[in-house]
């Protein structure tokens, strides 16, 4: 496979799945503003830093409110995370690689970029907010499918996987971050009442609630929901199934000594740790979680360096 193939496929899965992961996260963050009382209403300057993107966000609207991050997550291109611009990336990395994809993965990130965009163009309000959102998921899930039922399992369909779960395995930390930063350094007492709704948003963003309540058995707590997004190795968008399963995939390719020396790295770092203790002070589980981010990051160039460097 050609290196530019094989890079356009990589980042057409990384795009897709930023797609829907930040519907998901918009969707389950309007819901729970509705299930809290307006004194413990989450910040939508939460989703703003679960992004990563502060300082654009600021730079290009004057107010961190409702309208505005909507506005700045679902449909800005001038924002590369965007749902817009992820799914303009995606389309345009496969059209450049229509050959190696089944024709209906084309047909429907195509139609769904056009919708999107019409969507966009006439406005997104709160009436019309979650028929949009669920719509990107919906299609993004059915795209996923379209891969596992369609598409033979060559070197095509490893590189989408790999970039599947490393963006995957990203927005998980991204979430834990700054959601468990909020809710662990608070004062004991304080909104404890809501803190059991709030730890269910966390799971319910990543469609892990009903899996968690089946196989942990155990009370909405923050400990016990930290361990199962960071360490279990059964649930799809646990970060340790992603390595695990980006592991996997690696496995499948040549030269890949780099990569999985990357990889195993970061799975020893995680399962390794003392999340237990790590929760007990909000100020390291975050320093945990930058280390974690900076593994992905090393995952990324070693892919890079492996099979989409070019000779200069």
């Amino acid at each position: 496979m050609l290196a530019r193939v094989a890079e356009n496929i990589y980042w057409l899965s990384r795009y897709l799945e930023r797609a829907e992961d930040t519907a998901r996260l918009l969707s389950v963050n309007s819901h729970l503003i509705l299930d809290l009382p307006r004194a413990a209403k989450p910040d939508w300057s939460e989703i703003i830093a679960i992004s990563g993107d502060i300082a654009l966000f600021d730079a290009l609207y004057k107010q961190r409110d409702e309208a505005s991050v909507l506005s700045f997550m679902c449909g800005d291109m001038r924002y590369p995370g965007s749902i817009i611009s992820s799914l303009a990336a995606a389309r345009e990395n496969l059209r450049t690689t229509r050959d190696v994809i089944p024709r209906e993965m084309w047909e429907e990130i195509n139609q769904l970029y056009l919708t999107v965009r019409k969507q966009v163009e006439a406005g997104i309000t709160m009436r019309n907010r979650d028929d949009f959102l669920n719509r990107v998921i919906r299609c993004c899930q059915t795209v996923n499918g379209l891969i596992e039922s369609s598409l033979s399992y060559t070197q095509v369909h490893t590189f989408l996987m790999l970039g599947r779960h490393l963006e995957r395995a990203d927005m998980t930390t991204r979430i834990i971050d700054v959601r468990s930063t909020n809710l662990l350094a608070r004062t004991p007492g304080e909104l404890t009442p809501f803190e059991t709704i709030q730890w269910m948003s966390v799971l319910k963003s990543l469609t892990g609630y009903q899996m968690y309540r089946q196989h942990v058995r155990l009370g909405i707590r923050g400990p016990d929901v930290l361990c199962y997004l960071l360490q279990d190795s059964r649930f799809p968008r646990a970060v340790c199934t992603c390595l695990i399963r980006f592991s996997n995939a690696a496995k499948m390719l040549p030269r890949h000594e780099t990569v999985m020396e990357m990889v195993q790295t970061s799975l020893e770092h995680l399962q390794e740790a003392d999340i237990t203790a790590l929760v007990s002070e909000p100020a390291k589980l975050h320093n945990f979680v930058d280390e974690i981010q900076l593994d992905f990051i090393k995952i990324h160039e070693a892919v890079v360096n492996s099979y989409f460097a070019r000779s200069q």
